[in-house]
């Protein structure tokens, strides 16, 4: 990876004073700079042992493997040992004891990221523990009166939504993505994740009303009232959102709920390229309120995706670019509206999913993208957005920035072209090789986007930062953290950790 910078580096005057503050944190007893032999590793596992039970705090080496490796394979590390609580009181009794014997502590929800953010670096140095938080998931009865529900963290969508639609409360949670299975609500709101229905709904931040969460001293924040106008003050809970554990640990979460649209239809448009799917979503969306999600992927990787899994082809020819649109309300009203589009680009390239089978099929296309780019190899993925106007000359230019570095690489591009977001999707360079990476977050900052859309900055993308974020901004983000964890012990080394070395 490259050279990270000092904080002095990207520092206004405001935020050095908060230095004086850091050097006292490195030079208390709880400072995490003393080689780890001599932590008290024992003690710690005793004291942990005390809180959660013998069962949930796991050493050996075979059982700890699966929670320091990412789902990508590219980013992995080290831990002491893996902490599962059951309940708030738990996780907070965790950190303080992880406080004061001077451990640290990397959150974990579903393990389902692509930055690098909820694995332990592959240093050594204090105590990591891994606090997995997968037993915090319970879901609570819905709030019918104010259309919201309390989940714990970990809590899987999917979970989410099957407790949903047996409640048959008419409500559902808008946020659906391809990870659905295995992605908690508590990582999900450290991503601030996004899915395939930003487009009509927002991403995670959208979703929230309130959160309780446990800070770095052990204390813990609380605002699950679910109040829809609340002016007392900074909003904590959004803070946290997006935050990716370096500021609290989510342990609780009061969801918004939608309205269920039991008219739902798919269409998958094979059109010439990006700049055809632009101009038709940005005038479908002026013309209708039943846009759900908007996906576009390109021949090589459907070609990928057929070969992995086996499907049959959508259309009897390649087309350059392949639009993938649902459409949602109450009434068959919508339909009208996606024959609308098909018809515009002409029979022969539209495929219409009518059911619940048939518009899996057509997901199908789009969803396997992930499992079927690793299955090539380790890639670096990029996840990116770029103003619409610059969508289309971006994945143009991009592909050719990839070969003009590495000319065999493989590169796979798709993403949620309503809202600019593209996954850029590169194998072949090996994985501690970041000069794939540089070279197309720059080209993303050179048309005005921004480095990351829906997965964080993790490990991953640090040393790109001041790409998209002024001084003056990660200057403040600095001094926020250092305020809420003066001893850096939430997820070191993430988002903005590493410039304060």
């Amino acid at each position: 990876m490259r050279e990270f910078h000092s904080v002095e580096e990207y520092s206004t005057a405001s935020a050095i004073k908060i230095l004086p503050r850091l050097r006292r944190a490195r030079q208390s007893p709880n400072a995490h700079h003393l080689p780890a032999t001599t932590l008290p590793r024992v003690s710690l596992r005793h004291e942990l042992i005390a809180v959660v039970g013998s069962a949930n705090v796991l050493t050996d080496p075979e059982l700890v493997a699966g929670y320091i490796v990412d789902w990508t394979g590219r980013w992995h590390g080290t831990a002491t040992m893996v902490v599962r609580p059951e309940t708030t009181a738990e996780v907070a009794a965790v950190v303080e004891r992880c406080r004061d014997l001077s451990a640290v502590i990397v959150p974990q929800g579903g393990n389902t990221g692509l930055v690098g953010g909820a694995v332990p670096a592959p240093t050594m140095g204090p105590p990591v523990v891994v606090l997995s938080l997968r037993r915090l998931n319970a879901v609570e009865p819905v709030d019918l009166m104010a259309a919201q529900v309390t989940v714990g963290a970990g809590v899987t969508l999917a979970q989410l939504h099957d407790n949903l639609s047996r409640a048959r409360t008419g409500l559902e949670f808008a946020v659906d993505m391809a990870s659905r299975g295995s992605a908690t609500i508590g990582g999900m709101i450290a991503t601030n994740a996004g899915g395939i229905h930003v487009v009509r709904h927002g991403g995670m931040r959208a979703q929230v009303s309130g959160l309780e969460a446990v800070l770095a001293d052990g204390s813990v924040i609380s605002r699950l009232d679910g109040l829809v106008k609340d002016n007392t003050g900074y909003d904590l809970s959004q803070l946290i959102v997006g935050s990716e554990g370096t500021l609290g640990i989510v342990t609780r979460a009061r969801l918004k709920l939608v309205p269920s649209l039991p008219a739902r239809y798919t269409a998958l448009l094979a059109l010439d390229d990006t700049q055809q799917a632009v101009d038709l979503i940005s005038e479908f969306r002026r013309s209708t309120a039943s846009l759900e999600a908007a996906e576009i992927f390109y021949p090589d990787g459907l070609a990928l995706v057929q070969r992995h899994a086996g499907l049959a082809p959508p259309f009897p020819r390649s087309y350059g670019a392949y639009l993938l649109v649902e459409c949602a309300g109450r009434d068959d009203a919508v339909l009208d509206d996606l024959a609308g589009l098909a018809e515009s680009v002409g029979a022969e390239a539209a495929a219409v999913g009518l059911d619940g089978p048939s518009r899996q099929r057509l997901w199908e296309y789009r969803e396997r993208h992930t499992e079927a780019v690793n299955a090539l190899g380790v890639p670096h993925k990029l996840d990116v957005t770029l103003p619409l106007s610059h969508l289309a000359q971006f994945e143009t230019d991009v592909r050719a920035v990839v070969a003009a570095l590495e000319p065999s690489a493989t590169v796979i591009i798709w993403g949620h072209v309503g809202d600019g977001n593209l996954h850029v999707n590169v194998v072949g360079p090996d994985a501690a090789d970041d000069s794939i990476d540089d070279a197309v977050l720059r080209l993303v900052a050179q048309f005005g986007g921004s480095i990351s859309a829906e997965h964080g900055i993790g490990r991953a993308k640090i040393a790109w930062l001041p790409l998209t974020r002024s001084p003056a901004e990660v200057a403040a983000m600095t001094a926020i953290k250092l305020g809420l964890d003066p001893a850096r012990m939430l997820n070191p080394g993430v988002i903005i950790s590493s410039y304060l070395t």
